[in-house]
């Protein structure tokens, strides 16, 4: 299943890194069951106000975590 789990931080990958959080896990199953495709949910500040980033994959979080 997800490899990583909700509250696990990261940086970005953005010229001025910030640090992430993963708020939420989506994962989608085909008819038979099987794991589609996972994708984090990570937010983080930005003047003052919560961005929300609803695609970012496994291995962002796996080369950037903290």
């Amino acid at each position: 299943m997800a490899k990583f789990k909700i509250g696990q931080q990261f940086m970005s990958g953005s010229r001025n890194p910030v640090v992430c959080t993963v708020v939420d896990i989506y994962t989608t199953y085909d008819h038979a069951g099987n794991v589609v495709k996972i994708r984090y949910v990570a937010d983080h500040e930005f003047a003052g106000q919560i961005i929300t980033d609803y695609d970012v994959n496994e291995t962002s979080i796996a080369m950037r975590k903290m």
